[in-house]
């Protein structure tokens, strides 16, 4: 991933440095097990734990001669390590060193993605609780459906952010915390199992039961996948932001910073530039999930087809998560709400927002659901086409049904009344939020 779109910590995770400090650790670990069985001199093992060392700039001068990472990587250790580095690696194949890395990174990166959505929840949950009261219209296809209130948009993101931590949480635990230290087709011909035991005991990892040389590739896909429905979520909520943002709508905006610009030619524009950022993001993260997918089938016990395309889209998909995770926090925590926009939205289509309620009263009143449904409808065209020619001087959708006869022998001025005020839709809606504000992150 770009350095522009990294965050250092989880940078720091996917850097050289870290993945040649875990397969230190690897290495040291399990000399130290291989020295509880006998095979390794105690001795040479403390000498190995006190001289274990690496240079990143020596891993990558010795590999342009080996073509082998693991092999310039052993090279440099011998180097720092002296006779009793004959014992490092003794009985493993690179992939137990490679394979177990990988997912105790995997772990490492995982861990601060969950801290990511949970941040972003406790946000969605504090602020579903600080709109609960707030009108604003609801839509449907994009049109305007019946009035709700927009603590109500922030609930419902604040339990997708809670379905997301469930996943990761179950992610980690069944697709990332693996070990394998097993051999060549993992047979453990020259490596004992305690070896892997101890190893993945001391790293949090739990041992492969059946690995043959690789860690199957379909717990990356999972993890891949799952960051990828992340991000999903996060593109989800960052378009309903922008679509909100519009112009037309305006009725919340993303933070707008002191000296921001917004467009060269167009000094009067606030773009929500941060919200289409992590929508573009999203994009990359979900299509890498693809490549996880493809890595899963290999030839026979193995091969290293999906070595090269995995360096890539863990790191990318893990870094590029942690990122937009990040703007959407800055995004949601400091979002510009305007209420009385929001008023004015929901008084738009004149009253056409009531129809449902207007068609329930007509059958509670006797009319049979498809005469009311034409009643209601007929009315309702009335207003919408007179919207739409720019009638200003139309009638509301109240008084379109004040002037059918149909109507106004069922339902009087007061039962209108009681039919045209928004909070009748939200008499129960107060469950929402009781059930939100139950939710931990």
């Amino acid at each position: 991933m770009i350095e522009r779109y990294t965050r250092p910590e989880m940078g720091r995770i996917w850097s050289l440095g870290n993945k040649f400090e875990i397969w230190k650790q690897i290495e040291v670990l399990a000399c130290e097990a291989q020295a509880q069985l006998g095979v390794i001199p105690a001795a040479d093992v403390a000498l190995i734990r006190e001289r274990a060392a690496f240079s990143v700039d020596r891993i990558e001068e010795i590999e342009r001669t080996t073509n082998h990472d693991v092999i310039a990587f052993l090279t440099d250790m011998s180097e720092h390590i002296g006779e009793p580095s004959k014992w490092v690696h003794y009985g493993m194949t690179s992939s137990d060193l490679g394979d177990t890395a990988l997912c105790y990174q995997m772990t490492q990166a995982q861990d601060i993605v969950i801290e990511d959505v949970r941040r972003l929840g406790r946000i969605c949950v504090r602020r579903a609780l600080e709109f609960k009261d707030t009108l604003c219209v609801g839509r449907t296809h994009g049109i305007h459906a019946e009035p709700m209130t927009f603590g109500m948009k922030w609930a419902s993101w604040a339990w997708a952010l809670k379905r997301a931590e469930g996943r990761l949480i179950a992610t980690r635990q069944f697709s990332c915390a693996w070990g394998a230290i097993s051999g060549a087709v993992g047979s453990y011909s020259n490596v004992d199992p305690f070896v892997e035991t101890y190893v993945c005991e001391k790293l949090g990892l739990k041992p492969d039961p059946a690995s043959t040389q690789v860690i199957a590739r379909d717990r990356h896909a999972h993890a891949l996948a799952v960051l990828a429905t992340v991000a999903a979520t996060a593109e989800s909520i960052a378009t309903e932001i922008r679509a909100l943002q519009k112009s037309d709508t305006l009725e919340v905006e993303e933070p707008f910073a002191k000296g921001q610009k917004g467009s060269s030619a167009m000094p009067h524009k606030r773009n929500p530039i941060t919200a289409e950022r992590v929508c573009g993001i999203a994009r990359v993260v979900k299509a890498n999930a693809q490549v996880g997918f493809d890595n899963v089938a290999l030839w026979h016990e193995r091969d290293i087809s999906h070595s090269s395309a995995e360096r890539i889209v863990l790191a990318d998909s893990y870094i590029a998560t942690d990122y937009l995770l990040s703007k959407l926090e800055w995004v949601l925590d400091g979002l510009q709400v305007y209420p009385e926009r929001m008023k004015a939205n929901l008084g738009a289509t004149k009253g056409l927002i009531y129809s449902s309620r207007v068609l329930l009263a007509l059958i509670d009143a006797g009319m049979l659901r498809e005469d009311a449904y034409v009643v209601v409808q007929r009315n309702a065209m009335e207003v919408w086409d007179a919207i739409q020619r720019g009638d200003a001087g139309g009638p509301t959708y109240r008084e379109a049904l004040e002037a059918d006869a149909d109507v106004t022998s069922r339902l009087d001025a007061t039962k209108l009344d009681e039919l045209f005020d928004p909070w009748g839709f939200l008499g129960r809606v107060g469950v929402v939020f009781e059930r939100v504000a139950s939710l931990e992150f």
